[in-house]
Protein backbone atom coordinates (compact mmCIF):
# COMPACT_ATOMS: atom_id res chain seq x y z
CA UNK A 1 0.00 0.00 0.00
CA UNK A 2 1.03 3.61 -0.30
CA UNK A 3 0.87 5.07 3.17
CA UNK A 4 0.72 8.86 3.09
CA UNK A 5 1.70 11.07 5.98
CA UNK A 6 2.74 14.67 6.46
CA UNK A 7 6.40 15.30 7.18
CA UNK A 8 7.76 18.21 9.14
CA UNK A 9 8.39 19.95 5.81
CA UNK A 10 4.67 19.85 5.04
CA UNK A 11 5.10 17.43 2.13
CA UNK A 12 3.45 14.07 1.67
CA UNK A 13 5.86 11.25 2.44
CA UNK A 14 4.96 8.00 0.72
CA UNK A 15 5.96 5.02 2.82
CA UNK A 16 5.68 2.13 0.43
CA UNK A 17 4.30 -0.89 2.24
CA UNK A 18 4.05 -3.99 0.06
CA UNK A 19 0.52 -4.79 -1.05
CA UNK A 20 -1.08 -7.98 0.16
CA UNK A 21 -3.04 -9.12 -2.88
CA UNK A 22 -5.67 -11.68 -2.02
CA UNK A 23 -5.94 -13.49 -5.33
CA UNK A 24 -6.76 -17.17 -5.62
CA UNK A 25 -4.80 -17.51 -8.87
CA UNK A 26 -1.49 -16.02 -7.70
CA UNK A 27 1.38 -18.06 -9.22
CA UNK A 28 3.24 -20.37 -6.85
CA UNK A 29 7.00 -20.24 -7.30
CA UNK A 30 9.91 -19.10 -5.24
CA UNK A 31 13.48 -19.03 -4.15
CA UNK A 32 15.25 -20.97 -1.48
CA UNK A 33 18.60 -20.75 0.23
CA UNK A 34 20.07 -23.23 2.63
CA UNK A 35 20.63 -22.10 6.19
CA UNK A 36 24.11 -22.29 7.57
CA UNK A 37 23.26 -25.70 8.93
CA UNK A 38 24.83 -26.79 12.16
CA UNK A 39 23.83 -29.42 14.68
CA UNK A 40 21.31 -28.01 17.12
CA UNK A 41 18.91 -28.90 19.88
CA UNK A 42 15.26 -27.93 19.82
CA UNK A 43 13.49 -26.63 22.90
CA UNK A 44 9.71 -26.36 22.73
CA UNK A 45 6.94 -25.81 25.22
CA UNK A 46 4.32 -23.44 26.55
CA UNK A 47 4.48 -20.34 28.78
CA UNK A 48 1.72 -19.76 31.35
CA UNK A 49 0.74 -17.39 34.12
CA UNK A 50 1.76 -19.10 37.37
CA UNK A 51 -1.39 -18.02 39.22
CA UNK A 52 -4.24 -18.75 36.80
CA UNK A 53 -2.39 -21.00 34.31
CA UNK A 54 -3.47 -18.76 31.42
CA UNK A 55 -1.27 -19.18 28.34
CA UNK A 56 0.78 -16.07 27.57
CA UNK A 57 1.21 -14.79 24.01
CA UNK A 58 4.18 -12.83 22.59
CA UNK A 59 6.57 -13.74 25.42
CA UNK A 60 10.28 -13.28 24.64
CA UNK A 61 12.29 -16.51 24.72
CA UNK A 62 16.03 -16.08 24.18
CA UNK A 63 19.50 -17.45 24.91
CA UNK A 64 21.32 -15.11 27.33
CA UNK A 65 24.49 -13.56 25.97
CA UNK A 66 23.49 -14.18 22.35
CA UNK A 67 21.22 -12.58 19.76
CA UNK A 68 19.19 -15.79 19.36
CA UNK A 69 15.51 -15.72 20.28
CA UNK A 70 11.85 -15.99 19.38
CA UNK A 71 8.38 -15.27 20.85
CA UNK A 72 5.47 -17.44 21.92
CA UNK A 73 2.47 -17.63 19.62
CA UNK A 74 -1.12 -16.75 20.56
CA UNK A 75 -1.45 -20.15 22.25
CA UNK A 76 1.59 -19.43 24.45
CA UNK A 77 3.69 -22.01 22.59
CA UNK A 78 7.27 -21.64 21.37
CA UNK A 79 9.99 -23.57 19.57
CA UNK A 80 13.62 -22.48 19.72
CA UNK A 81 16.47 -24.12 17.80
CA UNK A 82 19.84 -23.61 19.49
CA UNK A 83 23.09 -24.49 17.76
CA UNK A 84 25.36 -26.76 19.78
CA UNK A 85 28.27 -24.49 18.94
CA UNK A 86 26.76 -21.84 21.26
CA UNK A 87 27.20 -24.19 24.27
CA UNK A 88 24.06 -22.65 25.76
CA UNK A 89 23.24 -23.61 29.33
CA UNK A 90 19.89 -21.89 29.72
CA UNK A 91 17.14 -19.87 28.11
CA UNK A 92 15.65 -16.66 29.47
CA UNK A 93 11.91 -15.93 29.38
CA UNK A 94 10.62 -12.36 29.86
CA UNK A 95 7.26 -10.65 29.47
CA UNK A 96 5.56 -7.36 30.28
CA UNK A 97 4.44 -7.30 33.94
CA UNK A 98 6.12 -10.59 34.91
CA UNK A 99 9.33 -11.55 36.69
CA UNK A 100 11.92 -13.15 34.42
CA UNK A 101 12.27 -16.92 34.36
CA UNK A 102 15.36 -19.00 33.59
CA UNK A 103 15.17 -22.58 32.28
CA UNK A 104 18.24 -24.81 32.40
CA UNK A 105 19.04 -26.77 29.24
CA UNK A 106 20.24 -30.31 28.73
CA UNK A 107 22.40 -31.53 25.86
CA UNK A 108 19.36 -33.07 24.16
CA UNK A 109 16.08 -31.84 22.68
CA UNK A 110 13.53 -30.69 25.24
CA UNK A 111 9.83 -30.94 24.35
CA UNK A 112 6.61 -30.03 26.20
CA UNK A 113 8.43 -27.73 28.62
CA UNK A 114 5.97 -25.83 30.83
CA UNK A 115 7.25 -22.43 31.98
CA UNK A 116 5.32 -20.60 34.68
CA UNK A 117 5.66 -16.81 34.90
CA UNK A 118 5.07 -14.98 38.18
CA UNK A 119 3.32 -11.58 37.96
CA UNK A 120 5.70 -8.87 39.12
CA UNK A 121 4.53 -6.93 42.17
CA UNK A 122 5.49 -3.39 41.35
CA UNK A 123 6.26 -1.16 44.32
CA UNK A 124 5.42 2.50 43.82
CA UNK A 125 8.21 3.40 46.20
CA UNK A 126 10.71 2.33 43.54
CA UNK A 127 9.46 4.88 41.02
CA UNK A 128 11.63 7.82 40.15
CA UNK A 129 9.47 10.23 38.15
CA UNK A 130 11.48 12.53 35.90
CA UNK A 131 8.60 14.92 35.38
CA UNK A 132 4.88 15.16 35.91
CA UNK A 133 4.51 16.11 32.26
CA UNK A 134 4.32 12.95 30.10
CA UNK A 135 5.11 14.97 26.96
CA UNK A 136 8.42 15.92 28.58
CA UNK A 137 9.21 12.23 29.16
CA UNK A 138 8.49 11.41 25.52
CA UNK A 139 10.63 14.32 24.32
CA UNK A 140 13.53 13.24 26.55
CA UNK A 141 13.23 9.66 25.28
CA UNK A 142 13.40 10.91 21.69
CA UNK A 143 16.51 12.94 22.51
CA UNK A 144 18.20 9.81 23.89
CA UNK A 145 17.53 7.53 20.90
CA UNK A 146 21.07 7.91 19.53
CA UNK A 147 22.52 6.89 22.92
CA UNK A 148 20.10 4.05 23.72
CA UNK A 149 19.97 2.25 20.36
CA UNK A 150 22.70 0.76 18.23
CA UNK A 151 25.12 3.25 16.67
CA UNK A 152 26.19 0.55 14.21
CA UNK A 153 24.55 -0.91 11.15
CA UNK A 154 22.72 -4.20 11.73
CA UNK A 155 21.81 -7.26 9.69
CA UNK A 156 18.86 -8.98 11.33
CA UNK A 157 17.51 -12.44 10.60
CA UNK A 158 13.75 -12.50 11.07
CA UNK A 159 10.80 -14.82 10.60
CA UNK A 160 7.75 -13.27 8.95
CA UNK A 161 4.22 -14.65 8.70
CA UNK A 162 1.12 -13.12 7.15
CA UNK A 163 -2.36 -14.63 7.09
CA UNK A 164 -5.66 -13.57 5.55
CA UNK A 165 -9.03 -14.74 6.80
CA UNK A 166 -12.41 -14.46 5.17
CA UNK A 167 -14.77 -14.37 8.12
CA UNK A 168 -13.12 -17.09 10.29
CA UNK A 169 -11.65 -19.16 7.45
CA UNK A 170 -8.02 -18.84 6.35
CA UNK A 171 -7.62 -18.09 2.64
CA UNK A 172 -3.94 -17.11 2.54
CA UNK A 173 -0.95 -18.21 4.64
CA UNK A 174 2.54 -17.00 3.71
CA UNK A 175 5.79 -17.35 5.68
CA UNK A 176 9.38 -16.33 5.07
CA UNK A 177 12.81 -16.07 6.64
CA UNK A 178 14.17 -12.56 6.04
CA UNK A 179 17.41 -10.66 6.16
CA UNK A 180 16.77 -7.08 7.31
CA UNK A 181 19.47 -4.47 6.87
CA UNK A 182 19.20 -1.48 9.19
CA UNK A 183 21.44 1.54 9.30
CA UNK A 184 22.45 3.12 12.59
CA UNK A 185 19.70 4.49 14.83
CA UNK A 186 21.69 7.72 15.10
CA UNK A 187 20.51 8.23 11.51
CA UNK A 188 16.73 8.27 12.06
CA UNK A 189 15.82 7.34 8.52
CA UNK A 190 14.67 4.15 6.79
CA UNK A 191 15.70 5.30 3.30
CA UNK A 192 18.57 2.78 3.15
CA UNK A 193 17.01 -0.02 5.22
CA UNK A 194 16.16 -3.08 3.12
CA UNK A 195 14.58 -6.52 3.34
CA UNK A 196 15.60 -9.65 1.47
CA UNK A 197 13.69 -12.94 1.39
CA UNK A 198 15.97 -15.90 2.12
CA UNK A 199 13.39 -18.65 2.09
CA UNK A 200 9.61 -18.77 2.07
CA UNK A 201 6.42 -20.71 1.40
CA UNK A 202 2.72 -20.01 0.97
CA UNK A 203 -0.73 -21.49 0.53
CA UNK A 204 -3.67 -19.78 -1.16
CA UNK A 205 -7.28 -20.85 -1.26
CA UNK A 206 -8.24 -22.30 -4.62
CA UNK A 207 -11.89 -21.28 -4.32
CA UNK A 208 -12.81 -18.68 -6.91
CA UNK A 209 -15.17 -17.04 -4.41
CA UNK A 210 -12.14 -16.18 -2.24
CA UNK A 211 -10.62 -13.98 -4.93
CA UNK A 212 -10.50 -10.38 -3.75
CA UNK A 213 -8.36 -7.93 -5.71
CA UNK A 214 -7.63 -5.55 -2.84
CA UNK A 215 -4.19 -4.05 -2.18
CA UNK A 216 -3.50 -2.75 1.31
CA UNK A 217 -1.15 -2.67 4.28
CA UNK A 218 1.06 -5.69 4.86
CA UNK A 219 4.21 -7.42 3.71
CA UNK A 220 7.81 -8.00 4.85
CA UNK A 221 8.77 -4.30 4.54
CA UNK A 222 6.62 -3.76 7.61
CA UNK A 223 9.74 -4.70 9.61
CA UNK A 224 11.42 -1.57 8.25
CA UNK A 225 8.70 1.08 8.24
CA UNK A 226 6.91 0.14 11.47
CA UNK A 227 10.04 0.49 13.60
CA UNK A 228 8.68 3.63 15.29
CA UNK A 229 12.02 4.51 16.91
CA UNK A 230 13.95 4.29 13.63
CA UNK A 231 11.22 5.85 11.48
CA UNK A 232 10.12 9.16 13.07
CA UNK A 233 7.57 9.85 10.35
CA UNK A 234 5.11 7.46 11.99
CA UNK A 235 4.73 9.68 15.06
CA UNK A 236 7.93 10.05 17.16
CA UNK A 237 9.01 13.29 15.52
CA UNK A 238 9.46 16.26 17.85
CA UNK A 239 7.53 18.58 15.54
CA UNK A 240 4.60 16.13 15.30
CA UNK A 241 4.13 15.54 19.03
CA UNK A 242 1.86 18.57 19.27
CA UNK A 243 -0.74 16.61 17.30
CA UNK A 244 -1.26 14.36 20.32
CA UNK A 245 -2.40 14.55 23.92
CA UNK A 246 -0.20 12.47 26.26
CA UNK A 247 -1.14 11.07 29.65
CA UNK A 248 0.91 9.15 32.22
CA UNK A 249 -1.22 6.05 32.83
CA UNK A 250 0.61 3.68 35.18
CA UNK A 251 3.85 1.86 35.82
CA UNK A 252 4.88 -1.70 34.97
CA UNK A 253 8.02 -3.74 34.38
CA UNK A 254 9.69 -5.37 31.41
CA UNK A 255 12.67 -7.63 32.02
CA UNK A 256 12.82 -6.45 35.67
CA UNK A 257 13.09 -2.83 34.58
CA UNK A 258 10.46 -0.25 35.65
CA UNK A 259 8.55 1.35 32.78
CA UNK A 260 6.44 4.45 32.28
CA UNK A 261 3.18 3.71 30.46
CA UNK A 262 2.11 6.80 28.51
CA UNK A 263 -1.09 6.88 26.48
CA UNK A 264 -1.65 9.21 23.56
CA UNK A 265 -4.55 10.26 21.37
CA UNK A 266 -5.12 12.89 18.65
CA UNK A 267 -5.87 16.40 19.86
CA UNK A 268 -6.05 18.08 16.45
CA UNK A 269 -7.93 17.43 13.22
CA UNK A 270 -5.69 17.03 10.18
CA UNK A 271 -6.33 16.02 6.55
CA UNK A 272 -5.05 12.52 7.32
CA UNK A 273 -5.70 9.97 10.07
CA UNK A 274 -3.60 10.01 13.24
CA UNK A 275 -3.03 7.31 15.88
CA UNK A 276 -3.94 6.52 19.46
CA UNK A 277 -2.22 4.04 21.76
CA UNK A 278 0.43 3.55 24.44
CA UNK A 279 4.20 3.99 24.71
CA UNK A 280 6.33 2.08 27.21
CA UNK A 281 9.49 3.94 28.26
CA UNK A 282 12.28 2.61 30.49
CA UNK A 283 12.34 4.85 33.58
CA UNK A 284 16.11 4.80 33.99
CA UNK A 285 17.39 4.80 30.40
CA UNK A 286 14.39 6.63 28.91
CA UNK A 287 14.40 4.23 25.97
CA UNK A 288 11.25 3.20 24.10
CA UNK A 289 10.72 -0.49 24.85
CA UNK A 290 7.24 -1.07 23.42
CA UNK A 291 4.62 0.70 21.34
CA UNK A 292 0.96 -0.25 20.88
CA UNK A 293 -0.98 1.97 18.51
CA UNK A 294 -3.98 1.97 16.20
CA UNK A 295 -5.19 4.15 13.37
CA UNK A 296 -7.94 6.57 14.39
CA UNK A 297 -11.20 5.35 12.81
CA UNK A 298 -13.37 8.37 13.61
CA UNK A 299 -13.21 9.42 9.96
CA UNK A 300 -13.55 6.27 7.84
CA UNK A 301 -12.65 8.14 4.65
CA UNK A 302 -9.29 9.20 6.10
CA UNK A 303 -8.68 5.69 7.39
CA UNK A 304 -9.46 4.24 3.97
CA UNK A 305 -7.04 6.66 2.31
CA UNK A 306 -4.35 5.54 4.76
CA UNK A 307 -4.58 1.78 4.14
CA UNK A 308 -6.17 1.18 0.72
CA UNK A 309 -4.21 1.39 -2.52
CA UNK A 310 -6.40 -0.45 -4.99
CA UNK A 311 -9.78 -2.18 -5.17
CA UNK A 312 -12.03 -3.50 -7.91
CA UNK A 313 -14.68 -1.22 -9.38
CA UNK A 314 -17.97 -1.62 -7.55
CA UNK A 315 -16.41 -2.86 -4.30
CA UNK A 316 -17.27 -0.87 -1.17
CA UNK A 317 -14.36 -0.97 1.30
CA UNK A 318 -15.14 -0.45 5.01
CA UNK A 319 -12.10 -0.29 7.35
CA UNK A 320 -12.71 -1.56 10.89
CA UNK A 321 -9.30 -1.63 12.60
CA UNK A 322 -5.62 -1.09 11.84
CA UNK A 323 -3.41 -1.86 14.83
CA UNK A 324 0.33 -2.24 15.47
CA UNK A 325 2.47 -3.73 18.21
CA UNK A 326 6.23 -3.05 18.22
CA UNK A 327 8.52 -4.55 20.85
CA UNK A 328 12.18 -3.86 21.65
CA UNK A 329 14.65 -5.80 23.78
CA UNK A 330 17.71 -4.74 25.77
CA UNK A 331 21.01 -6.45 25.06
CA UNK A 332 24.51 -5.39 26.03
CA UNK A 333 23.45 -1.92 27.14
CA UNK A 334 21.55 -1.09 23.94
CA UNK A 335 17.94 -1.56 22.86
CA UNK A 336 17.12 -3.52 19.69
CA UNK A 337 14.03 -4.26 17.62
CA UNK A 338 12.54 -7.60 18.69
CA UNK A 339 9.00 -8.15 17.38
CA UNK A 340 6.38 -6.44 15.19
CA UNK A 341 2.73 -7.34 14.75
CA UNK A 342 0.08 -5.73 12.55
CA UNK A 343 -3.64 -6.47 12.20
CA UNK A 344 -6.03 -5.03 9.62
CA UNK A 345 -9.76 -5.73 9.78
CA UNK A 346 -12.17 -4.57 7.12
CA UNK A 347 -15.46 -5.39 5.44
CA UNK A 348 -16.23 -5.50 1.75
CA UNK A 349 -19.58 -4.96 0.07
CA UNK A 350 -20.40 -5.44 -3.56
CA UNK A 351 -23.04 -3.08 -4.83
CA UNK A 352 -26.54 -4.59 -4.91
CA UNK A 353 -25.58 -7.26 -2.33
CA UNK A 354 -27.35 -7.35 1.02
CA UNK A 355 -24.52 -8.48 3.29
CA UNK A 356 -20.89 -7.48 3.67
CA UNK A 357 -18.02 -9.92 4.14
CA UNK A 358 -15.44 -9.45 6.89
CA UNK A 359 -11.70 -9.97 6.36
CA UNK A 360 -8.78 -10.03 8.79
CA UNK A 361 -5.14 -9.73 7.77
CA UNK A 362 -2.42 -10.37 10.33
CA UNK A 363 1.31 -9.88 9.85
CA UNK A 364 4.06 -10.57 12.37
CA UNK A 365 7.85 -10.57 12.35
CA UNK A 366 10.23 -11.74 15.07
CA UNK A 367 13.97 -11.08 15.05
CA UNK A 368 15.58 -14.48 15.62
CA UNK A 369 19.24 -13.45 15.27
CA UNK A 370 21.38 -10.43 14.35
CA UNK A 371 24.85 -9.16 13.56
CA UNK A 372 25.97 -5.62 14.31
CA UNK A 373 28.85 -3.56 13.01
CA UNK A 374 29.54 -0.96 10.40
CA UNK A 375 31.09 -3.66 8.23
CA UNK A 376 27.93 -5.81 7.97
CA UNK A 377 27.08 -6.42 4.34
CA UNK A 378 24.37 -4.22 2.92
CA UNK A 379 21.53 -5.88 0.97
CA UNK A 380 21.90 -4.89 -2.71
CA UNK A 381 18.88 -3.04 -4.10
CA UNK A 382 18.37 -5.63 -6.84
CA UNK A 383 18.11 -8.37 -4.18
CA UNK A 384 15.79 -6.43 -1.88
CA UNK A 385 12.05 -6.88 -1.49
CA UNK A 386 10.33 -4.19 -3.58
CA UNK A 387 7.23 -2.23 -2.60
CA UNK A 388 5.65 -3.28 -5.89
CA UNK A 389 6.02 -7.00 -5.13
CA UNK A 390 3.75 -9.41 -3.34
CA UNK A 391 5.17 -11.98 -0.94
CA UNK A 392 3.19 -14.66 -2.77
CA UNK A 393 5.27 -13.94 -5.88
CA UNK A 394 8.51 -14.75 -4.08
CA UNK A 395 7.83 -17.98 -2.20
CA UNK A 396 6.99 -21.59 -2.90
CA UNK A 397 4.30 -24.08 -1.89
CA UNK A 398 3.79 -25.47 1.63
CA UNK A 399 4.69 -29.17 1.35
CA UNK A 400 8.08 -30.02 2.89
CA UNK A 401 7.63 -30.84 6.60
CA UNK A 402 11.31 -30.05 7.27
CA UNK A 403 11.27 -26.88 5.18
CA UNK A 404 12.80 -24.54 7.79
CA UNK A 405 15.79 -26.68 8.73
CA UNK A 406 17.83 -24.83 11.36
CA UNK A 407 15.97 -21.53 11.03
CA UNK A 408 13.91 -20.33 14.00
CA UNK A 409 10.25 -19.53 13.42
CA UNK A 410 7.17 -18.53 15.41
CA UNK A 411 5.45 -21.78 16.37
CA UNK A 412 2.16 -22.13 14.48
CA UNK A 413 -1.01 -22.10 16.55
CA UNK A 414 -3.32 -25.09 16.51
CA UNK A 415 -5.88 -23.18 14.42
CA UNK A 416 -3.18 -22.26 11.89
CA UNK A 417 -2.01 -25.87 11.58
CA UNK A 418 -5.60 -26.93 10.95
CA UNK A 419 -5.92 -24.23 8.27
CA UNK A 420 -2.74 -25.40 6.56
CA UNK A 421 -4.07 -28.96 6.37
CA UNK A 422 -7.38 -27.76 4.89
CA UNK A 423 -5.67 -25.61 2.24
CA UNK A 424 -3.31 -28.47 1.34
CA UNK A 425 -6.34 -30.66 0.63
CA UNK A 426 -7.63 -28.03 -1.84
CA UNK A 427 -4.36 -28.18 -3.76
CA UNK A 428 -4.43 -31.99 -3.95
CA UNK A 429 -7.89 -32.03 -5.59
Amino acid sequence: MIYAMKTKYGKMLELLFIALLLMGNTPIWGQETTSTDDSFITVSGVVKNEQNKKKLAFVNVSVPGTTLGTVTNEDGEFTLKIKNSLHAKEISVSHLGYANNIVSLTENDMANVIILMKPYKYLLGEVVVHANNPLYIVEKAISKIAANYSSQNSLLTGFYRETAQKRHRFINISEAVLDIYKTSYSNRSVNYDRVQILKGRQLLSQKSSDTLGVKLLGGPNLSVYTDVVKNPDIMLDLESLGNYEFQLESFTTINKRPQYVISFKPQVILPYALYYGKLYIDQEKLSFTRAEFSLDMNDKNKATEAILKKKPFGLIFKPQEVSFFVNYKDRGGFTYLSYIRNEVRFKCDWKKKLFSTSYTIQSEMVVTDSRNGNNVERIPYKMSFRPTESLSDNVMAFYDENFWGGYNIIAPTESLENAVNKLKKQHRK
